[in-house]
């Protein structure tokens, strides 16, 4: 977007609007010294998220010009994205920026909101942003009544806390949530930062936010779970025996969907399915949960897509079913029929459905993101 055309929904900034007869005609605010085309940006909580996006918008024209952050590493990641920027409280944070960028966890947000409400520090007409996949605009409740103008911009990528985020944006999709009146600005502010803007209905984000903890946090848990086991096997590198096959699975996922499914679940293999319970059990209980969960979602997946036959599904199911039930095979460390693979075998039709998160990406400094 051109560093001089910036939407705000009072007309302000270079943005033109109607004129008479329908003409455009040039928006000018009342004071320009109140509303330049670049707007001041402060950060309150200087986690991973933060500091990498207001670098983002300084890479655009905009003006970092204060951030708040306790811990040392905050301080230290401060200064490195955002070198000359002042660490102070989160009311002068406001005090000092047009846009805030509120990038505390999820849990922290509503409490913040609200204490920054009301002790005063939010000012009519100021943005105010935050960065959770949780909470969409509502949480922002207190300030909106102070006056702030809400938007919740959420990066759907993990970060690392350094420079390299900034390039990584490029091509990210952020979740957003705006007042109608708000969109464009919304989807400035994104695009200025190198991401593409998503629309996600405020009703719809604990759903959205679940999607992209299956996605991506549970990714993690279930990769580091099969780099562990093949370590125990007495594979040196795990890492590079799972780079290629887990690619090409994620690749051919995102193409095909369902029509990607492999393995001995989508197979029938039902054998195959009992020997790798058994091992686990002997070997690994901490893992048996988890794989009769993921082994029944992926039957019934498979089973809906038509890749499953029903004769070679009911031996698998009843393999699933005999392994999470009560009195099953002892040491599993699951909690048998009440746990995720117990219960009755899901098939097409009466799958209860998934949504289970930075929840996605929570940083441990203070952060929200993917």
């Amino acid at each position: 977007m051109n560093a001089h055309h910036f939407p705000l929904p009072d007309g302000t900034g270079d943005a033109s609007r109607p004129g008479a007869g329908g003409r455009p005609e040039p928006a000018v605010p009342a004071r320009a010294e109140d509303r330049p085309a670049r707007l001041s940006v402060g950060v309150v909580g200087a986690g991973r998220v933060g500091p990498a996006l207001a670098a983002a918008l300084r890479l655009a024209g905009h003006r970092p010009v204060a951030a708040s952050g306790v811990s040392d590493a905050s301080r230290s990641r401060a200064a490195e994205l955002l070198p000359g920027v002042p660490l102070v409280d989160p009311a002068e944070v406001l005090a000092r920026s047009e846009l805030v960028l509120l990038t505390v966890p999820d849990d922290a947000l509503p409490d913040l909101v609200s204490g920054l409400a009301r002790t005063g520090a939010v000012r009519p007409g100021q943005l105010v942003a935050h960065t959770s996949g949780r909470f969409g605009i509502s949480v922002l409740e207190p300030a909106l009544r102070a006056g702030a103008l809400p938007l919740a911009l959420h990066p759907v990528m993990t970060f690392t806390g350094t420079a390299v985020d900034v390039q990584r944006l490029a091509g990210c999709a952020f979740g957003v949530t705006a007042p109608q009146e708000l969109r464009l600005a919304a989807e400035a502010l994104v695009i200025e930062m190198g991401g593409e803007p998503e629309w996600v209905a405020e009703e719809a984000r604990p759903l959205y936010h679940a999607a992209l903890a299956i996605g991506a946090n549970h990714l993690v848990t279930l990769v580091n779970q099969s780099m562990d086991l093949l370590r125990a096997t007495g594979v040196q590198a795990p890492d590079r025996m799972l780079g290629p096959l887990l690619g090409a699975a994620l690749d051919n996922a995102l193409r095909s969907g369902d029509a990607a499914l492999t393995g001995p679940v989508a197979r029938g293999d039902a054998g195959t399915v009992a020997a790798h319970v058994e091992e686990l059990r002997r070997s690994a209980p901490e893992t048996v949960a988890g794989y009769l969960a993921m082994a029944r979602a992926t039957a019934d997946r498979a089973l809906a897509h038509g890749l499953l036959r029903p004769e070679p599904a009911e031996a698998l199911l009843d393999v699933l079913a005999a392994a999470g039930a009560p009195g099953g095979p002892p040491g599993d460390g699951s909690s048998g029929g009440a746990g995720p693979a117990g219960g009755t075998p899901q098939t097409p039709g009466n799958d209860p459905g998934s949504g289970a998160d930075e929840g996605p990406g929570q940083d441990r400094d203070g952060e929200a993101g993917a």
